[in-house]
């Protein structure tokens, strides 16, 4: 479940990076930060549909 929790937090603190470099300008940086939202994204999702919910 950890590993969902990281992965969950660098997907959204790179969907806030596109948005400021998207309002920045910084085209470079938008295309480095939708590759890691689509990365990291990724493997958030598939980390829950595989591992799913602990019954806790």
């Amino acid at each position: 479940m950890g590993t969902v929790i990281i992965t969950a937090l660098i997907t959204l603190l790179a969907i806030y990076a596109a948005f400021s470099t998207l309002k920045n300008k910084n085209y470079l940086g938008l295309i480095f930060s939708l590759a890691t939202v689509g990365v990291f994204g990724f493997f958030t999702i598939m980390t829950i549909l595989k591992s799913g919910f602990p019954e806790a």
